[in-house]
């Protein structure tokens, strides 16, 4: 299948399934954060998944071909990327699969009935407020500063859309680590398994991956560091499978 690319747009290989995307570098692609959270996702056979903030879809595209899920939905406010995403999902022939819905992660409870998620992934934004921001309605900015919503807004609704024992997956900065913590417990999503990226083996950690649990009991599990690089340009091993190379 072939799809038109619009102004500034590219066709990007995902090295997955033969599945491509749609980008615009002059808005937002995505980044290794992304790659990073598909790989930590566990899913299970016929599951139901929702991926708020999805941007050009990356994360439901990539996890449909890694997983078995029965059905994915990309949740995403800048229509835009939606429009990239949507065309991306067809350009793969994942339309049966995944479903992309424009809409505002802070309503994201009324768009989807309560409880009917097995797993929630989410990719937010990192950086608090708008310090340092010329223009907070460009995409990167949005994509990037918690402009249109914020850490609670996504627990909160991920409490409410995850079944009980379901799963949240998520990909944070480590200097945030006790915020995130503390917000998960108060929503009643416990924390049940971590790991530290680290861009190199002596340098301190820049990502955090972290899966939590709707309802589930107090045992966190740190697994052993994640590392990019070997050396400048040249991954670990680990991250040249995650990509597919």
């Amino acid at each position: 299948m072939t799809t038109e690319l619009r102004e500034n747009e590219r066709l990007d290989d995902l090295q997955r399934n033969g599945f491509r995307i749609i980008q615009n570098p002059e808005k937002f692609c995505f980044g290794m954060d992304a790659v990073l959270l598909s790989g930590f996702v566990r899913a299970r056979a016929g599951d139901v998944l929702l991926d708020l903030g999805t941007g050009t879809g990356i994360i439901p595209i990539l996890l449909a071909a890694k997983t078995e899920c029965a059905h994915l939905t990309g949740l995403e406010i800048q229509e835009e990327s939606a429009d990239m995403a949507r065309r991306s999902v067809a350009l793969n022939g994942l339309s049966e699969r995944i479903h992309i819905r424009t809409g505002d992660i802070k309503e994201a409870d009324r768009y989807f009935p309560s409880a009917s998620f097995d797993e929630i992934t989410c990719n937010p934004p990192y950086m608090i407020g708008q310090h340092g921001l010329t223009n907070p309605g460009e995409p990167k900015a949005i994509a990037r500063h918690e402009i249109l919503c914020t850490l609670e807004d996504v627990v909160r609704v991920t409490a409410k859309l995850l079944k009980p024992g379901g799963r949240f997956f998520l990909v944070h900065r480590p200097f945030r680590l006790a915020e995130i913590m503390t917000t998960l417990s108060q929503y009643k999503l416990e924390p049940k398994r971590m790991r530290l990226v680290y861009p190199f083996v002596d340098k301190e950690p820049n990502m955090v991956l972290l899966e939590s649990v709707r309802g589930g009991r107090s045992r966190l599990s740190v697994e052993k560091p994640l590392i990019i690089y070997q050396k400048p340009g040249v991954y670990m091993p680990e991250i040249y499978d995650l990509y597919g190379y």
